[in-house]
């Protein structure tokens, strides 16, 4: 996760400082990667200049036109360029000889195409901010854009970049809401919630006729309409910007929108062409021998696992009357048939809810890892479609033109958070440090937690938290805001006892009399596959063959765990004489795992809060 601390600034105001910056993220757990101070990225003159007049070169093969560059000076510069999405009196951004931009690129005046070139018009790629190399940078007139004034700042060279590895624990920090939430606690300094915008709830006639079918996959769907846009519309140059210190291009202003808010709240969206749906959306799973092509241009066959969003204008599989045809592989990736185009003029914009899990397995299933996806299966806040479809909607508007229309589709079966119960004393007893009751109930409401006075404490985790399920995590919250650092350093007081149990002294015994005779110990994986116990010759009937099953194995050839010792044994001594060795003789003590109440017993229950 690549954020620019300008943008955290608008809701924290931290320092810039990557002295600061740096060790207050590391408190709060994150792994910071690096930070950039883009300053030193292009050094030299680097200006705005606005085009006084452009002269296409005559008996070219491609365009090259000579501009005349008012860069602030008494007189404007000559500089060729290339590129034609520009004309005169557009703001631009003019590295003067003596610059030097990303790369070790030197800018010096030169003759070419028969005229003087004193300095370079850049595009985005050019200053190392993205990948655009078609256009140069045409800049928002006004303001900041003053001939000879610095351009670093325009463009977003005077920022620094913080880049973090983010765990799958923490997936609320894959946004700029979440980790300046993280930096206020660390500095102790007030948060705006980027989030807190009114926002209209749903209304009594949905913006789009939608049908959920399958609440748990997708437990809330809310959409906004957005009609009449100006399909040329561009992104504004800090929505640009701001993507590009991301890691993202710029695609088109609707969907810039959908990937900005993305990037700010947490809240992946879609943004669908109006005019390319037929009929009622169906958000259902997918049915057998459904393919569906996805934004990538990729034809994809779905699995009966995959959640889609269908068209119900469109002929669906048969004898499923209603069901329409895949548009969207909800949660992971757009489809082509109703993506926003160049003519686009009538947006939906979609903010779901959808199961981690199910995610999780449809972006492997397919392996499409896209930024939606690593979102979605890390958790995402519930309660933000709203808000973002509000954000979404606003920006549309004002940089797109049209009018938002008033109707609100907002589908809501998210069921409520329980509470975790905590027992004070559980503090001492894990982290080894007494905490006051205000200390505990102040971290916890700290971070969002509603927090219920009482024997025990019964306390609600934030929507943004689905990591916080057990009273230890609620604890290692606790630890963590209050500081990693105040936890002592002392050796724990071993328990008294009477030495090993017989148990103990037996394995022992049996295992030094098991070496002394020659035998060499191994330990070997538990993972066996079902048909070993044939070529063990089991009857029928012996309990050894009934196996616990992994849900998700490590090899799908060998997805049970061994009742027995031998097969893992076995295996290991034919891998010893395929390998030449003949003197082999092994042992092993290890466990061995038989289903509980018998086969098809309940697996077991693993938890943290008594350990």
């Amino acid at each position: 996760m690549r954020v620019p601390v300008s943008w955290l600034r608008e809701y924290v105001d931290a320092p810039a400082d990557p002295a600061i910056l740096e060790p207050a993220l590391v408190r709060m757990g994150l792994e910071v990667e690096s930070i950039v101070d883009l300053t030193g990225s292009a050094t030299g003159p680097l200006v705005v200049g606005r085009v006084d007049s452009v002269e296409q070169l005559p008996g070219l093969q491609k365009p090259i036109r000579y501009c005349l560059v008012d860069v602030g000076e008494d007189e404007p510069r000559g500089i060729v360029c290339g590129a034609t999405n520009f004309r005169t009196g557009d703001a631009v951004v003019v590295a003067l000889p003596g610059a030097v931009l990303p790369g070790g690129f030197a800018i010096a005046a030169r003759r070419t195409y028969g005229k003087v070139s004193d300095g370079m018009i850049c595009s985005a790629r050019e200053l190392g901010l993205g990948d655009d190399h078609t256009g140069i940078i045409v800049l928002p007139s006004g303001g900041a854009a003053t001939p000879g004034a610095d351009a670093r700042p325009v463009v977003g060279l005077a920022d620094v970049i913080v880049e973090m590895a983010i765990t799958a624990d923490r997936g609320y920090c894959l946004s700029v809401r979440g980790i300046a939430r993280e930096l206020s606690h660390a500095l102790r300094l007030p948060f705006r919630d980027p989030a807190a915008v009114p926002a209209p709830g749903a209304t009594d006639e949905p913006a789009y006729d939608v049908r959920v079918q399958d609440p748990v996959g997708c437990d809330r769907f809310a959409g906004r309409l957005v009609l009449g846009t100006d399909p040329a519309a561009q992104s504004p140059q800090w929505m640009r910007v701001r993507l590009a210190h991301a890691g993202m291009r710029s695609i088109s202003l609707a969907v810039d929108i959908t990937n900005y808010l993305m990037l700010e709240l947490g809240q992946p969206m879609h943004a669908f062409d109006r005019d390319r749906i037929t009929g009622p959306l169906v958000v259902r799973r997918a049915r057998p021998g459904e393919r569906l092509v996805t934004l990538d241009g990729v034809d994809r066959a779905l699995d009966p696992e995959d959640m889609v969003i269908c068209d119900a204008g469109l002929p669906g599989p048969p004898r499923a009357k209603g069901a329409g045809r895949p548009i969207s592989l909800a949660a992971v990736m757009g489809g082509a048939s109703s993506e926003v185009s160049g003519t686009t003029t009538n947006v939906l914009f979609e903010a779901a809810h959808w199961d981690p899990v199910m995610v999780a397995r449809t972006a492997r299933r397919h392996k499409l890892f896209s930024e939606a996806a690593k979102r979605w299966e890390r958790g995402v806040d519930p309660t933000l479609p709203l808000a973002a479809l509000e954000r979404a909607v606003a920006l549309l508007t004002e940089y797109g033109g049209g009018a938002a229309d008033a109707r609100v589709l907002d589908l809501d079966a998210v069921p409520p958070r329980e509470s975790i119960p905590l027992a004070v004393e559980l503090q001492n007893r894990i982290a080894g440090v007494s905490y006051s009751d205000v200390e505990v109930h102040d971290s916890l409401v700290g971070i969002g937690c509603a927090v219920e006075a009482g024997t025990p404490l019964l306390v609600t985790p934030p929507p943004w938290r689905p990591d916080l399920t057990d009273p230890a995590d609620l604890v290692e919250e606790v630890v963590r805001i209050q500081g990693y650092l105040e936890i002592p350093s002392r050796l724990p007081v071993a328990p008294p006892g009477r030495g090993l149990t017989q148990r103990q002294r037996r394995l022992r015994t049996v295992g030094r009399t098991l070496a002394e005779a020659g035998y060499v110990e191994v330990l070997t994986y538990p993972f066996i596959a079902p048909g070993v116990f044939d070529a063990l010759g089991l009857p029928p009937d012996d309990p050894r063959r009934d196996v616990v099953r992994l849900a998700n194995p490590l090899n799908e050839e060998e997805p049970a765990l061994r009742t027995t010792l031998l097969p893992t044994l076995l295996g290991t001594l034919r891998r010893n004489l395929g390998r030449g060795l003949r003197d082999v003789s092994l042992y092993e003590i290890g466990p061995v795992f038989r289903p509980r109440g018998g086969p098809g017993g309940a697996p077991p229950e693993l938890g943290v809060a008594d350990r």
